[in-house]
């Protein structure tokens, strides 16, 4: 599955896009520009998006590369 699929697939569940994604990292705090905030660890990431959208923890991961700038839109 590409990085694409994944955030299509997510988009496709919980109706938030890419920015609507990185939006809710920097209002968590979770991000600091481009990247993970200092001392933000992805599990605590991965646990919230578990819990308040309801995904899997490889749709999850996927938003961790997508907030720590690893991984963008069109991505293979």
């Amino acid at each position: 599955m590409s990085f694409q699929a994944y955030l299509d697939t997510i988009e496709k569940k919980t109706g938030k896009t890419p920015a609507d994604l990185r939006a809710m990292g920097a209002e968590n705090g979770w991000t600091a520009g481009d990247t993970l905030a200092p001392g933000i660890k992805p599990m605590t990431i991965v646990e919230t998006l578990k819990g308040e959208l309801g995904l899997g923890h490889g749709h999850a991961m996927a938003v961790v590369a997508l907030l720590k700038g690893l991984k963008k839109e069109g991505d293979a």
